[in-house]
């Protein structure tokens, strides 16, 4: 009798985990396409403090706009000086999206910032959940 009640307790454990990784595929089998951006000093960098300040405020509202219609995943500047300013990465369709996205910020497209497009990827987990964030 033992015998039987653990082959049943064994067969329930192997239909319960087969179903599990049946409905759930792993990470790697995820893996899709984003757009990873290095944002460089552009050739026009002498604006004075007031305007330089005027488009780095448009600058963070337009990463917060693009941010909460899902498509910037991550933003952030580097901490030290050079010609490497920042990245992005963008959930978009294609390359052509991330470029026309990138021309509605203000430090790109008064030639503060440059930018460099490769596609880049990984699994769509945590950030890199597709679809548009919530509101906190």
């Amino acid at each position: 009798m033992k015998p039987l009640l653990l082959l049943t307790m064994m067969g329930f454990y192997s239909l319960s985990n087969a179903q599990k990784t049946t409905t759930q595929p792993k990470p790697i089998e995820q893996i899709r396409k984003y757009y990873f951006v290095m944002l460089t000093k552009g050739p026009k960098r002498d604006q004075d403090s007031v305007t330089a300040i005027t488009i780095q405020k448009g600058h963070i509202a337009n990463i917060d706009k693009l941010y909460y219609e899902g498509k910037i995943k991550v933003a952030g500047p580097f901490g030290e000086s050079g010609d490497w300013q920042g990245i992005f990465i963008f959930d978009c369709a294609t390359k052509e999206e991330v470029e026309k996205l990138l021309q509605t910020d203000p430090a790109i497209s008064s030639g503060r910032l440059n930018y460099i497009v490769k596609p880049w990827y990984t699994a769509p987990m945590g950030s890199f959940v597709p679809g548009i964030p919530k509101k906190e």
